[in-house]
């Protein structure tokens, strides 16, 4: 369904919408069957879906994710089943954005409020969703969700309600123990952050630099970091040992060998996201130079 690796990327909102349609159409003919981007302060999720799955037309696209706290339940379950209807079999939607702090996140000065307990606040949007009586031609399918799951309780939700989850910023133990909390049959398909350049000291200051991000500015990260056996004296550095475990970086070979990792710690789907240091540029070379390589056996299916 979703291939054994995909692309997931925050670079398609730096893009004027013409090249959005031609880097989905590119990614479609390199071989990828899954686009995943995530949503922060660029295109809306449902616009970005309408954009990359109208330039396509076998890619799956997934949201990666969905942020809750930026729109009703209502409206979601509106625009999943639209989005379903209009291009049937490839929209996921994953759906996330609860925080394990009850304080408001604050992000380019604009403040984000908490929704409280994040399994009972997601366990309350997903009723919420599924009672909406939406009077909009259905879709032949049933939608498809995923939850943005870290911690074992989310785990166990996603395994429940959805099809999946979708780990975000998580080393190889975590799929592991992911497998074991959701059973065989739940879709896991994990977040891996990649620097693809031979040069080890420049490869590893990138990827430091997006593993300090999150260690600094995400409370609900570094939580999850904790329970994978990481502490303060990691985050500060970060230290070597953190940053080997969220990124991998060096040539292809390392990248093939960290998916290959997940998949046989229990991933169903490994969605890479390619870091360079230009944050704006949508890594075109990088996802050519890496398809032959991590789509191997997709590629003739």
């Amino acid at each position: 369904m979703l291939g054994k690796a995909g692309i997931w990327t925050f670079a398609l909102d730096a893009l004027p919408a013409t090249r959005v349609a031609e880097t989905a159409a590119e990614i479609e003919e390199l071989g990828y069957r899954t686009l995943w981007f995530g949503e922060g302060f660029g295109r809306d999720t449902v616009s970005q879906a309408w954009m990359t799955l109208s330039a396509t037309s076998r890619l799956t696209v997934a949201s990666g994710i969905a942020n809750i706290a930026l729109r009703d339940p209502i409206a979601m379950a509106a625009a999943e089943r639209s989005l379903n209807e209009a291009f049937p079999g490839r929209y996921l939607l994953g759906i996330g954005g609860h925080r394990v702090s009850d304080e408001p996140l604050h992000m380019d000065g604009y403040s984000i409020p908490s929704r409280g307990d994040a399994v009972r606040t997601m366990t309350g949007y997903l009723d919420a969703m599924d009672a909406i009586p939406l009077n909009s031609p259905a879709p032949a399918d049933p939608p498809r969700r995923v939850l943005a799951a870290l911690g074992p309780k989310m785990l166990a939700l996603a395994a429940e309600r959805t099809l999946g989850a979708h780990p975000y910023f998580v080393g190889v133990e975590h799929t592991r123990r992911a497998r074991e909390i959701m059973g065989p049959r739940a879709l896991l398909a994990v977040e891996q952050a990649v620097v693809l350049d031979t040069d080890t000291g420049r490869a590893r200051e990138v990827a430091a630099q997006h593993v300090g991000f999150y260690a600094r500015n995400a409370p609900h990260q570094t939580a999850s970091l904790r329970r994978q056996g990481f502490d303060d004296a990691d985050f500060a550095g970060p230290s070597r040992r953190l940053v080997d475990t969220i990124v991998a970086y060096g040539d292809v070979d390392v990248v093939e060998k960290r998916v290959r990792e997940h998949l046989d710690a229990g991933a169903d789907h490994v969605c890479l996201q390619v870091l360079t240091a230009d944050q704006d540029r949508a890594p075109l070379r990088e996802w050519r130079e890496l398809a032959p390589a991590v789509l191997a056996g997709d590629l003739e299916s």
